[in-house]
């Protein structure tokens, strides 16, 4: 049998594919851990620069997979616990992992979305940093549709992303939409016809910028965009001060000078 999903890291750039593509790459059990995984094991993969996330078959992820919902009835005790108990040293529950470990990388990570993109996939698409999608994928935060609550760490990212009118009536109303409206409500970066080959030319041109600027600048948003007037101004200076007149910092402004590709430890 296939896995279920498929991990490779090609120059710095590693891309992590759901392939259950007869399921429209739909979240199942195994699915979950294995999202953490491939997450927790990045974390210590070296060299690494970008992360691009897809999905096989011409979709990104369908979402839960009713199956795993039903398989829960029967055990709404344990379920509970898994909710509310995180594992030792997480603040994720083991539901939110699978989306929130992607926040815990340093490195940029970039979701490529196509086809659908509804409920547990939309909430791992806007984990990513960056989300480039095709004009007419199909996206849905839908889980009021089986009454219950959006609870992937969907908290941790949509309040940066849009107004919380705008995040209630799609929540809510658990609506689709296409690529081309998520783009004009701010949801996606950009679209493109080619949203996989788009993100891999971001990732390219991610691994030209020195990696310490790079991680930097993810630490720095994902930090202070959401913090009281003044407070991010001592974030900005403890990310800086080890970055300046580093090697990478250096070389940086030495290849602009003389005009060449520079090389980054």
């Amino acid at each position: 049998m296939a896995d279920i999903l498929t991990v490779s890291v090609t120059e710095g750039v590693a891309e992590v594919r759901l392939n259950r593509p007869e399921r429209k790459n739909a979240l199942s059990m195994e699915m979950f851990e294995a999202l953490a995984n491939a997450g927790e094991a990045l974390k210590a993969e070296p060299g690494l620069r970008a992360v691009i996330l897809c999905g096989a078959g011409g979709d990104f992820c369908s979402g839960l997979d009713l199956e795993v919902m039903q398989s829960q009835f029967g055990k709404l005790d344990e379920l509970r616990h898994k909710l509310l108990n995180p594992p030792e040293g997480e603040v994720a529950n083991w539901f939110q992992k699978p989306c929130y470990v992607w926040q815990e990388l340093p490195v940029p990570v970039i979701a490529a979305i196509d086809g659908v993109c509804l409920g547990g996939g939309m909430q791992l698409a806007l984990a990513a940093d960056f989300r480039i999608c095709h004009t007419q994928a199909r996206l849905s935060v839908m889980e009021a549709k089986w009454g219950i609550i959006p609870d992937m760490g969907i908290t941790q990212n949509l309040p940066k992303l849009m107004a919380a009118d705008r995040a209630k009536e799609l929540m809510i109303t658990a609506r689709m939409f296409s690529g081309a409206d998520a783009a004009e409500l701010g949801l996606v970066t950009r679209l493109a016809d080619d949203p996989h080959k788009a993100a891999q030319e971001l990732a390219q041109e991610i691994c030209g910028r020195s990696p310490e600027a790079v991680n930097g600048i993810k630490r720095l948003v994902d930090t202070t965009w959401t913090m009281p007037p003044g407070a991010g101004l001592r974030v900005e200076a403890e990310i800086q001060a080890p970055i300046i007149g580093g090697p990478n910092q250096i070389e940086a402004v030495m290849a602009n000078m003389q005009k060449r590709v520079p090389k980054f430890s």
